[in-house]
């Protein structure tokens, strides 16, 4: 097992927490970006830096993903390629997709972006993200505690 983590947006303290269960843990995580990311030396954690570009990191990591491997990522299209090629996924909020439900979220994904397309929606609208809190952290943790195992 490996962890994959899409590490453009990762919250700071999302990135201390995997960093603290990569060393605990001795599993291999490498954190993908399209700009270098200050990390704690460690046989175990890895930077991988990609072109600039649109998805250019959630290209990498859908493409080197194995089965089994754990992707930290809130982005549902790289959700859905890393489930359909048979690993895990953690979003930083610590909400695990599955094939039960990475369809319905990817279904409507689209369906949000076709409302903005079509102009109905603004782009902010139907927004409901909130600043990173203690729930999330907490929810994160949780998650990784038990999804990464040496």
């Amino acid at each position: 097992m490996r962890v994959w983590v899409d590490a453009d947006a990762v919250p700071a303290i999302a990135k201390a927490l995997l960093i603290k269960t990569a060393e605990r843990t001795q599993v291999e995580t490498i954190f993908v970006a399209n700009q270098t990311i200050k990390l704690r030396k460690s046989p175990v954690i890895a930077m991988h830096v990609v072109p600039h570009g649109f998805d250019k990191a959630d290209d990498y990591i859908a493409e080197h993903v194995e089965p089994k491997d754990l992707v930290i990522t809130n982005d549902i299209p790289l959700a859905n390629d890393v489930i359909e090629k048979g690993g895990q996924v953690l979003t930083t909020h610590g909400v695990v997709y599955d094939a039960r439900n990475i369809k319905q979220k990817l279904n409507m994904r689209d369906f949000m972006d076709t409302m903005r397309g079509t102009g109905v929606l603004e782009l902010g609208e139907m927004s409901t993200q909130k600043p990173y809190g203690e729930r999330d952290k907490k929810a994160f943790a949780d998650g990784l505690n038990r999804l990464v195992r040496p």
